[in-house]
């Protein structure tokens, strides 16, 4: 049976959740082709419709929900999640100030977009952005990752917690990425593969430790103790099952970008 490609980052809460999967330890409708990539690249091939199943930035699902449908299990909502923007020195405002961003279709630029105006945004590799930010190439930056917890060793203070301000403004937790499959899958199929995301996790919640080698082989500049706080921030009970307040917290997004002329409008179903 051909196998499917399927997209994600090589952050360890991706890693960990599809562990089990990539590696056949799972029922699988079909057997799956783990590519590894930057969740910017995911988001620019997803406009192509380049993957079957991918992971995908929800603002970067916005602009292509009439070729892909998020699967219920397997994404990255919750509260206290958020991007952060950082800078050498405190800010009273972004209005002209240079901002390194991790790509234009991700959340955290969605987030940014709707939070602040006026600022000069610099495209550049997530895992770049720490470092231009400490040798002042730019005065500020807008991380995600593992940023969250190794900014400080650079030296850089927070700004904004862009995820506190989502929480604040809406009560709603924050979603930030989604497991994507190609409509033309088919329901059935779809279904099956959500499934199978689903026991995936479940299998690496049962395990972790049987993940850490996987985990550490595409993350291997963190420490085991930066690996697993990731993995507690990022995969929760919403990775599981999106739920009826994940599903509006995506409703909630997708509005309020749209009514600023950020996100097209699309009247196709979000989930399964």
């Amino acid at each position: 049976m051909e196998a499917l490609k399927l997209g994600y980052s090589p952050c360890p809460n991706d890693t960990f959740i599809f562990y089990a999967l990539a590696h056949g330890l799972v029922p699988s409708p079909r057997p799956v082709e783990p590519v590894l990539e930057d969740v910017e690249t995911l988001n620019r091939w997803a406009l192509e419709g380049r993957l079957p199943l991918t992971k995908l930035s929800y603002a970067a699902y916005g602009r292509v929900r009439d070729r892909y449908v998020a699967l219920r299990s397997g994404g990255a909502l919750g509260r206290g999640v958020g991007p952060l923007v950082v800078a050498r020195r405190p800010l009273r405002s972004l209005e002209g100030v240079r901002v390194a961003i991790p790509g234009q279709n991700t959340t955290a630029y969605l987030l940014l977009s709707l939070y602040a105006t006026g600022f000069h945004p610099l495209e550049v590799r997530y895992d770049q952005i720490l470092p231009l930010v400490a040798a002042g190439e730019v005065e500020a930056g807008l991380i995600i990752h593992e940023s969250r917890f190794t900014y400080p060793q650079y030296g850089l203070e927070k700004v904004v917690d862009l995820g506190a301000w989502w929480e604040e403004a809406t009560g709603l937790p924050l979603p930030l990425g989604a497991i994507l499959a190609r409509r033309d899958l088919g329901e059935g199929l779809i279904r099956a593969l959500d499934e199978a995301v689903r026991r995936s996790l479940e299998y690496a919640q049962a395990h972790p430790q049987k993940t850490l080698p996987y985990l550490k082989a595409h993350a291997q500049e963190l420490s085991e103790e930066v690996i697993w706080a990731h993995v507690r921030t990022y995969v929760n009970a919403f990775s599981l099952e999106v739920g009826e307040e994940g599903e509006r917290a995506v409703r909630r997004l997708f509005a309020e970008a749209e009514a600023r002329g950020l996100l097209p409008p699309s009247a196709e179903p979000l989930f399964l």
